[in-house]
């Protein structure tokens, strides 16, 4: 049985295309197509279950139509639509640091060395330069912690944790009251 450590999430299948079994396929990490992996593993009631992959061809950066083993048709296809697709943690980790893509920090533990324990890392804020964890508070609250090289002091992968040393000031600003009206 694949478990949630094993593996981590890479996109998402949407809808099948044409009447061969092919499905448009959105990814955030194109790991798949960096690593000698042979297999997708999709969230399918609850489990974990791998499906090899037959081919796959590029649309664009961030899409690409996908062909499973045994999915040869549209109905068939169609039992794919909105699944949540995920990648085993082996192929990154045999890979090196050198294919590790943000998104593999998803679920990582975030500690600071000044305040402890900050949350964990719900997401990846990919879409500027500066990139960010969105770090989940328990509070429910969110975080976001810059991910520069300057602040990680480390990264524990079998303990699935990040450590961190922020700037002075730089988790007070959230708590900070910002006013919603201006005045002119």
């Amino acid at each position: 049985m694949i478990k949630k450590e094993e593996v981590y999430k890479i996109g998402l299948f949407n809808k099948p295309h044409g009447i061969h079994g092919e499905l448009q396929f959105t990814f955030t990490d194109d790991i798949f197509d960096r690593v000698d992996g042979d297999y997708f593993v999709c969230l399918l009631d609850g489990i974990f279950v791998p499906f090899f992959i037959e081919e796959y061809r590029f649309r664009s950066d961030s899409t690409a139509l996908v062909k499973l083993e045994g999915v040869d048709s549209a109905e068939r296809a169609r039992m794919f639509t909105n699944v949540e697709v995920y990648f085993p943690v082996s192929y990154v980790e045999e890979a090196g640091e050198d294919e590790l893509s943000w998104n593999f920090f998803i679920g990582f533990r975030m500690d600071d060395v000044h305040s402890g324990y900050l949350g964990e890392v719900a997401d990846v804020d990919t879409a500027t330069v500066n990139i960010l964890f969105i770090v989940e508070r328990e509070d429910g609250g969110e975080l976001l912690v810059p991910a520069q090289e300057e602040f990680i002091l480390g990264i524990d992968r079998e303990r699935k944790s990040i450590t961190v040393e922020l700037p002075e000031g730089l988790l007070n600003l959230d708590e900070l009251e910002t006013e919603d009206t201006l005045t002119f």
